[in-house]
Order: C-alpha cells, then sequence, then structure tokens
C-alpha cells in the first residue's frame, strides 16, 4: 500500500507529537525526583545539632582562624562564639587560615564564604540552615546529574530516570547534603568526570579519538574535584587504572595486527587527559606540601590485629553500601528494633546479591565492564588503605563518596535488565526502602551526627538546677580545633536553650587545657586555676583525655570532688561533674 503526501505529513505530526509528550514525561518525572529528593533533604535541616567537623567548615568558611580562641585560661561562652559571627573578611582570609590550620582544599570554603556573605549581614550570627543549605543544593543538583550519567551509560531515558530516582531517596546521599561539608560538590564533581571518563572509553571501545573539547573539560572538572576534596584523587586513580588495563588490551591486540597508528593517536589523547590531570592536581601537593597538624587525621589510623577486627572493614563497607539504598532505624531506638531490622535486611541483601550474581560477574559491553571494574578497584583500594597502609577509611561513612554513583548505577543496570519481567515492581519495591531510609536519616534514627551536645547541655543544666545553680566551669584537653569544634558546640547549645539568661551569672565558662606531648602539663594548668578560682563552683570535665594527677596532687585535695552520679557518655562526648566547695587552703588548715 502507497502511501500519500498527506498521509506522509500526517504520520510524521504524530510521531513528532508523539517524542515530545514523551518528552514532556520525562521532564515531569525527573521534576517529581527533585522535588522528592528536595524535600528529604531540606527537611528539619537546622533542628540537627553541629559536630566539630561542620563548626570548622563554618568558621573557616567566615574567613577566621581557630587559633583565634585563648588556651588555657578562663573563657566565656561570648568569647566561644566570635568566630561564628559574620564580619569583613575576605577570600584571602579564608584560604590563609584554611592553609595554615586544616586538611582540606579551599574551593567548596570558597564558595561557603560567598554563599554565607550574600545572605547574612554584617554582625550577624551564623545561620545554621544557610550554613547547611549549600550543601543542600549540591545534593539537589546530583539529582539531574544522575539522570545525566545514567542516560549517557545505558543510551536510556528509563535508567536515567532510574538513576535519579535512586539518588533522590538514597539515605547515603540525604546524609551527605544535610552536612555543612564539602562532600556533596565532590558527589558533582565524580559524576562530571565519570561522564568524560565514559565518553572516553566508549571512543576507545569504537575506535575513535576523543575530542580535544572532551579532554580539557575532563582536566578542569578534575582539578575542580582535587580543589575540593583530597580523596577525589581516589576517584582517578581508580579511572586510571581501569584505562591502564584496557590499554594493556589494546596494545597486545595492536601490535599484533599492526593497528600501531590508530592505537596512538586514540592513547596520545587519553595520555594527555591524564598528564593534564596530575598537572592540575599538583598544585595542591605544592600548595599543601604539610598538613598543619598530622593529628587532625590520626584517628583513621588503625592496628587491625589477627581476630575479628580483620572483618570490621569488610562488614563496614557492606554495611556504608546498604545504606546508599536504604537504612532502617538502628540509632536512638529500641534494641529490639535494631535487631528485627538486621533480621530482615542482611537476608535480603545477601537474596539480592546472589539473584543478581550472574548480571555482577559478567559484562555486556566495554563501557559496562568499565564501570563493574572501576567499582571492584574503588573498593580494592580503600581495603588496601585499611589492610596495608594502616589508614581504615570503612570508619567514616562519609570517605565513601568517590563511588558512590558508580554503585548506584550499577543498581541501575540490575533494575533495567529485569524491567520487562518483574522490574517494575522491583524498582517500586527499592525506591520505597529508599524512601523508608531517607526518614529514617531526617527524624535522627541513622546518621546521627558524631557529636550530640544538646544530650551534655541538657544534663549539665539539669544538674545545675539541684545544685542552687553553682557557676559552671566546662573544662577540656585541647589537641587540635576538633576540640574547639566540640566546645562550640557545648556554646552554641547553651546559648540556644538558654537565650534569655545566656548572659547570667550561671552561664558556662569555657577552660581548653593544650597538650603537645607532656600530659603532666595539662593538670598542673589545672590545678593553677583551682587555686585561683573562688568557690563555689561546679567543674565539668568534658572529654578529657589526660590524667588529672599531677605529683601527689589530686582533684579531691584540691577540693574538688566526684559527683555521686557515675561519668556519662553520650555521642561525640564523655563527662563528669566535680562539686568545688572548699579552696586548696581552707583543705590544708583542716589537715592541720
Amino acid at each position: 500500500m502507497k502511501l500519500n503526501r498527506l498521509d506522509t505529513i500526517s504520520i510524521g505530526r504524530d510521531y513528532g507529537r508523539t517524542k515530545h509528550q514523551k518528552t514532556t514525561v520525562h521532564l515531569l518525572l525527573l521534576l517529581l525526583w527533585i522535588v522528592i529528593g528536595s524535600v528529604f533533604r531540606f527537611f528539619a535541616l537546622n533542628s540537627k545539632t553541629l559536630w566539630s567537623d561542620e563548626w570548622a567548615t563554618i568558621v573557616f568558611s567566615l574567613g577566621h582562624s581557630f587559633k583565634d580562641i585563648p588556651l588555657d585560661r578562663i573563657i566565656t561562652l561570648q568569647t566561644l562564639l566570635e568566630p561564628l559571627y559574620v564580619d569583613s573578611a575576605n577570600t584571602q582570609n579564608v584560604v590563609s587560615h584554611l592553609m595554615n590550620e586544616s586538611t582540606h582544599p579551599p574551593l567548596y570554603f570558597v564558595l561557603s564564604h560567598w554563599w554565607l556573605k550574600l545572605f547574612s549581614h554584617h554582625g550577624d550570627l551564623v545561620s545554621i540552615w544557610l550554613a547547611r543549605s549549600l550543601s543542600v543544593i549540591f545534593g539537589v543538583v546530583t539529582i539531574p546529574a544522575m539522570f545525566g550519567l545514567g542516560w549517557l551509560i545505558f543510551n536510556s531515558c528509563l535508567a536515567g530516570q532510574i538513576a535519579a530516582a535512586l539518588m533522590a531517596v538514597s539515605p547515603y546521599g540525604i546524609y551527605l547534603a544535610q552536612e555543612a561539608r564539602h562532600y556533596t560538590l565532590a558527589i558533582l564533581w565524580v559524576i562530571a568526570s565519570s561522564a568524560c571518563w565514559i565518553i572516553t572509553v566508549r571512543c576507545w571501545s569504537k575506535q575513535q579519538i576523543p575530542q580535544r573539547s572532551l579532554i580539557l573539560v575532563w582536566i578542569l572538572i578534575n582539578s575542580l574535584g582535587i580543589a575540593t576534596h583530597y580523596f577525589f584523587g581516589l576517584n582517578l586513580l581508580a579511572q586510571m587504572l581501569v584505562l591502564v588495563t584496557l590499554w594493556w588490551q589494546d596494545a597486545k591486540h595492536s601490535w599484533k595486527n599492526y593497528q600501531v597508528v590508530a592505537f596512538s593517536a586514540i592513547w596520545r589523547r587519553i595520555s594527555l587527559a591524564i598528564l593534564g590531570t596530575i598537572a592540575g592536581c599538583a598544585v595542591w601537593v605544592f600548595s599543601w606540601q604539610y598538613f598543619p597538624d598530622p593529628r587532625l587525621t590520626a584517628w583513621t589510623a588503625q592496628d587491625l590485629s589477627l581476630n575479628l577486627e580483620l572483618l570490621f572493614p569488610l562488614g563496614r563497607l557492606l554495611a556504608w553500601i546498604v545504606t546508599m539504598f536504604t537504612l532502617p532505624p538502628v540509632e536512638g531506638t529500641s534494641p529490639w528494633i535494631i535487631l528485627l531490622s538486621a533480621i530482615v535486611l542482611l537476608p535480603t541483601v545477601f537474596w539480592f546479591l546472589a539473584a543478581n550474581w550472574h548480571y555482577l560477574t559478567t559484562s555486556s559491553n566495554t563501557v559496562d565492564r568499565a564501570v563493574k571494574s572501576f567499582i571492584a578497584i574503588s573498593l580494592v583500594l580503600v581495603l588496601v588503605f585499611a589492610y596495608f597502609l594502616g589508614r581504615d577509611l570503612t570508619l567514616a561513612a562519609r570517605f565513601q563518596y568517590f563511588y558512590f554513583p558508580a554503585i548506584l548505577i550499577l543498581a541501575v543496570g540490575i533494575l533495567r535488565s529485569k524491567w520487562q519481567l518483574q522490574g517494575k515492581n522491583l524498582v517500586v519495591a527499592v525506591l520505597l526502602s529508599g524512601c523508608l531510609g531517607a526518614l529514617t536519616v531526617i527524624n535522627n534514627y541513622g546518621f546521627q551526627k558524631s557529636d550530640r551536645p544538646e544530650l551534655v547541655v541538657s544534663a549539665i543544666a539539669e544538674a545545675n538546677s539541684l545544685n542552687q545553680d553553682s557557676p559552671i566551669v566546662i573544662a577540656t584537653v585541647h589537641k587540635t580545633h576538633e576540640q574547639t569544634g566540640e566546645m562550640m558546640g557545648l556554646a552554641w547549645e547553651w546559648h540556644k536553650q538558654h537565650l534569655d539568661n545566656s548572659d547570667s551569672a550561671n552561664t558556662p565558662r569555657f577552660l581548653l587545657l593544650h597538650v603537645e606531648e607532656d600530659h603532666g602539663i595539662v593538670a598542673s594548668n589545672l590545678y593553677r586555676f583551682l587555686e585561683r578560682s573562688p568557690r563555689p563552683f561546679a567543674l565539668w570535665l568534658v572529654n578529657f583525655s589526660a590524667s588529672t594527677q599531677f605529683g601527689d596532687r589530686t582533684l579531691e585535695s584540691q577540693g574538688c570532688l566526684a559527683d555521686s552520679e557515675a561519668p556519662l557518655t553520650v555521642s561525640g562526648y564523655h563527662f563528669r561533674l566535680y562539686h568545688c566547695q572548699d579552696s586548696p587552703s581552707n583543705i590544708s588548715k583542716k589537715n592541720n
């Protein structure tokens, strides 16, 4: 049957209309994921207390220094909060203080500085919601970015939608977005770098030379990624190792078939990307010739003995990967709920892995093989750090960000491959599980902050009301700005909970006793303070990691008796109350 001209025009219009309708549907669906992801990420953003790393982000972003906080003498709550006020500090101050006091590159801190200055007034106390919102915005942008990466890898809008939806409801993604830290920006660079890397791998598989513009963009993205977080380098290392594997395979094949010219042209362009990235990253190597204080990263050092501890990094690694898709209530809830969650979740995870083992271990094309190799190499790198380099990166969930998008892409491949069978129901089940995990995070039943100063402040306020409102002194051992941040958390919470009388005589004062090598100097300085302080007052030793005995002197000999209550411990803090009544001179007279 022949079609006349009018029939041809009509079919063309119907096809164009159908294509336009599909595009509209995909755009609306993507907008839905963005809205859902935004709601989860912005929900109760300022309700959770900040922990020490977030305080570091805020202080440095404001262009201030922790070194301005006096040590080894009594300071007021207002003095401790002074670095949290917006003033005339500029970008140069941000970079300068960061280089001298921290272990992080400056890009996010500079952006955060501009963000806080844009929406704050001179002399304002910083807004926690505002400080965290920049990370949230970058987190929301990762949703359409994942759509683009999914579409690029699978050449399918369906895959892009699944990828965007997984990112929108990911408990892990929501957790990172709700912190005033740089990880969501780093994830954006990971996604962008991965896109350039995938295009390059595809060019290699088709024996096409990557365009110069692609190589230049890739180098720029990689340089910005390193300027955001140093662990972005693990992403680059994994990419490079996959490319080296491809190069080795290509070299054997090309030389055997005398395809040297084409082989050289492709790999010269890829080598340019590698060398350009190394040059862009080398800027930070020369800028940060040494970390100002290696104690800032000392907590990652682990000595794994030949016992059950050897399994801990593997267990934590699996747990962090699971949280990228779901998270039951495991913190601040009943042990029975935690046990029930484990009983349900663990068999489900192992069943899912077993059911999709064939997909996980086979590859349909070069890009698929490259993505799976990237994930395998990334996980091996993390374990190499734990078992051979003495730095256990599995101790912190946030350090797993560099392979987070790749894990989601792997899940997209599994769900897409099953779409025609049970994939639709499976996608719905995974997304619902993700939503439940998101509710766990935003309601603080999972990924709780490392520091819980509000619990400490409540305990101090309650004890103070029972002891005739005695003056309060909070003493801690200071090593790095981490301890300053912990005290800032207490000061902030007291200011928030007791705003009406935060300037009263019973507002806590703080004593940060600095220590380098000799821990005895801490006790010596503590006793010097005790001898000069009028009595009575309540002494709270918070995270006091040094001995309180100096020679024959003890707290009891100085008139400070431990409260009958046992020492208390909450997340990020251990503390104990001492009642300082008689002065050391009165005690000496009584003994004589």
